[in-house]
């Protein structure tokens, strides 16, 4: 096994530690001078707190499949990763991900005053010298294992395929998984354990779940955007130099990628759907960041539109707010409006966003949740709609999702940002990036003197769960067996409205990913629209409904500019946690709150 990669050390950043990398490059490179070269990984940082680096063996070209990995994975040999070891995702990387692609794009001019002035952690950098035989540290402040108060954990989970609540607990189906204080040591095949997980780490997660999310990306997102859905075969972006880093979930991931790319002092502004995601919204907000909408229709974002916006920016008319360079969009199921962007419409936006050099924060937390067109009406034995996908195979649930914006991102301009929450479980706060290497250093820099990165048991629990128990293919049927669900809460939710709103003023577009349904209220038919304006017939219809007993949120709420008034009446609608009877009855409760709003002018299209 070799100790990190050779080419690691051939970084264009200066570090302190850089003239040891080198030297040890060079001896390296000498010994495999026989492999082909490649576009190869640099260190971007390495801040080390452990006395040994992660060591992993050299990664082998095999197939980018689920079994591919694995053979990957066992040429490599075991991978050791000690406490705070420094890891990158080049150390777990395909040679695929290299091969005769390019290097990302530099975003300097990007970047804001605050991100350009991140450096190293000094006192993580003062730890190289604790690689000097028979040094005697006093300077670390890793505690000792034998101080931590937690032996042991454990979890009992599913064995794919078998994914309910009733198989989990049926002792032949369901697993036991456990996670003792030094499993490393004491365990022949031990990776990752708690005397690991409960100490200090590093900022861009534990090596054990980079690995994972690694290949996972390689996995996901290989295709380029030509279709196959990142299957193809080409080792992740079509960029050589793309790294991820665990985050603490999306919106943490989302708040310092605002303060990398946005500058108060320039004026810099933020473009987003025109009815976005409320907490994206507030956490620009207070970094004097102003957010200017796009207008949308069913597939979310539109192409046309953000040229339009670009091309005719007028900061004296904007506000004196500069022209945008930043774009945060959810592409999938996006929140509010449940809009998914098809392949031609994300190539166009991507288009256009080279065109105006324009660098994209890709939110992705429903990705996976693409579902099968909805049949309308189309009733199972169980009376309820129920739209089934067809594949049985991770590979032809791969080949079905819309292509990411990250895997046509020829540039380096996407940052995506992926969540364990909506498909796991959200108190996790756990999630990962993935960017050019330029982009993700600039992101540890900020998360080193901010989360620190992820929490030690969030990553060992999932590590457990996703990676030694389930293995890629394992949580792909996860996703697959999730995708299913949430389709027919969805399709049972659209039931419900065709059964008991009224049709003549209520409308909606099925949605085909995520987990919310936008309902359009035409104001024009409302028996006060030349004296009220739409907000406050949306406040009326608001309080009715909570009045008759249920939630839906004001689509006001979602825009992403409060001071320009709305361009229609909307709420919005969930179809996550409530059961299948309980949505039926608040979607006629919404109905009924609607038509008295509107004096009872239209009923329910089933009434008697």
């Amino acid at each position: 096994m070799a100790r990190l990669n050779p080419y690691r050390a051939l970084s264009s950043l200066s570090h302190t530690h850089r003239t040891h990398r080198l030297i040890q490059a060079a001896a390296m490179s000498r010994s495999l001078s026989t492999t082909p070269r490649r576009s190869g990984p640099t260190n971007v940082g390495n801040a080390g707190l452990a006395e040994e680096d992660t060591v992993i063996g050299k990664q082998a070209a095999e197939p980018l499949t689920v079994e591919g990995i694995k053979a990957r994975r066992a040429k490599a040999g075991k991978l050791v990763a000690p406490t705070a070891s420094y890891s990158d995702s080049d150390m777990f990387k395909s040679p695929q991900a290299y091969e005769g692609k390019p290097k990302a794009k530099r975003w300097d001019h990007l970047l804001s005053q605050e991100s350009l002035a991140r450096h190293p952690c000094v006192l993580k950098l003062a730890a190289k010298h604790l690689k000097k035989p028979g040094l005697i540290s006093l300077g670390g402040g890793l505690p000792s294992p034998s101080n931590f108060p937690i032996e042991r954990l454990s979890m009992r989970i599913p064995t794919p395929p078998y994914f309910s609540e009733a198989e989990t607990a049926r002792p032949e189906l369901g697993q036991d998984v456990s996670v003792g204080k030094y499993d490393t040591s004491t365990t022949e095949d031990g990776v990752y354990d708690l005397a690991i997980a409960l100490n200090y780490g590093q900022s861009v997660g534990a090596a054990q779940l980079l690995r994972w999310v690694t290949e996972h990306t390689e996995l996901v997102h290989g295709g380029g955007g030509v279709g196959d859905g990142g299957v193809g075969g080409g080792g992740g972006p079509p960029y050589a130099d793309w790294r991820c880093a665990l985050t603490v979930g999306s919106t943490g991931a989302l708040e310092q990628a605002l303060r990398m790319f946005s500058d108060r002092a320039r004026g810099d502004a933020v473009l987003t759907e025109e009815y976005s995601f409320s907490t994206a919204v507030e956490t620009a907000a207070p970094l004097g960041v102003r957010v200017f909408g796009v207008r949308m229709d069913a597939q979310g974002l539109r192409a046309d539109d953000l040229d339009e916006v670009l091309s005719t920016w007028d900061e004296s008319a904007r506000g004196g707010a500069r022209k945008p360079h930043l774009l945060y969009t959810v592409p999938s199921g996006q929140n509010p409006t449940g809009a998914t962007q098809g392949l031609q419409r994300r190539r166009d936006i991507y288009a256009v966003c080279r065109k105006h050099d324009v660098f994209i924060l890709e939110d992705e937390p429903y990705y996976f949740l693409q579902m099968e067109p909805y049949t309308n009406g189309a009733k199972t034995k169980n009376n309820t709609t129920t739209t089934a996908p067809a594949e049985t195979s991770v590979e032809a649930f791969l080949h079905g999702l819309v292509p990411s914006l990250l895997s046509m991102d020829a540039d380096g301009r996407v940052l995506r940002m992926d969540s364990f929450s909506k498909v796991v479980a959200p108190g996790s706060r756990l999630g990962w990036v993935t960017a050019s290497e330029q982009v993700v250093e600039r992101y540890i820099r900020h998360a080193e003197v901010a989360s620190q990165g992820p929490s030690g048991i969030s990553q060992v629990l999932m590590y457990k769960l996703v990676d030694e128990a389930w293995g890629h293919e394992g949580y792909l049927r996860w996703l697959m067996h999730i995708r299913l669900e949430y389709t027919r809460r969805r399709d049972a939710i659209l039931a419900a409205c065709e059964e008991f709103l009224p049709r003549e003023i209520v409308s909606w577009v099925p949605p085909a990913a995520g987990m919310f349904l936008w309902l359009k209220v035409d104001h024009t038919r409302h028996p006060d629209a030349s004296t009220k304006s739409i907000l406050e017939i949306e406040e009326e219809i608001f309080d009715l409904c909570i009045e008759k007993g249920v939630l839906a949120c004001r689509g006001s709420w979602f825009r992403a500019e409060q001071d320009v008034p709305p361009s229609g009446l909307f709420f919005r609608t969930t179809f996550a946690a409530a059961s299948e009877e309980n949505m039926a009855k608040a979607i006629e409760r919404f109905g009924a709150a609607v038509r008295e709003s509107f004096r009872e002018r239209y009923v329910c299209p089933y009434s008697p």
